[in-house]
């Protein structure tokens, strides 16, 4: 893969089977930016539409065998109506068959969202202080 070539510039909506194959399979390469899937499939919502968004080339010099990456920022719904982002590394391979958002307005609104969250870590923090807090 040309090391200048330009990042995949569209936004791909998944659904939460699909998200968990992901997050599975970066676990299995051992790549660097993933959620545990049992988290994800214990706070996703189940019918939820996440949204991930290509956002540098990444490269794990100290694995020569594993190809470049990409790491995409993802916007994930969780079962409680709110969302939180994170990042998912995956090969181009996993990422250009997923489903893309076809509607400016369904990706305008994403976008917004994406930059309005709280990260896993923060949105975590806070569920922990909520929950000490009412022990």
């Amino acid at each position: 893969m040309d090391s200048d070539q330009p990042l995949p510039r569209e936004v791909k909506a998944v659904d939460t089977v699909t998200l968990l194959g992901l997050e599975e399979r970066a676990g299995e390469l051992a790549l660097n930016q993933r959620l545990d899937p049992a988290w994800v499939r214990a706070r996703a919502a189940p019918d939820g539409t996440h949204y991930l968004w290509p956002a540098l080339w990444h490269s794990l010099s100290h694995r020569p065998d594993l190809p470049r990456q990409l790491r995409c920022e993802l916007l994930l719904a969780l079962h409680t109506g709110e969302h939180v982002t994170s990042l998912l590394d995956m090969l181009p391979e996993d990422f250009t068959p997923l489903a893309r958002v076809t509607s400016r307005e369904e990706g305008l609104r994403a976008s917004g969202l994406l930059n309005r969250v709280p990260s896993v870590r923060e949105w975590q923090l806070r569920e922990d202080e909520a929950s000490s807090g009412s022990l």
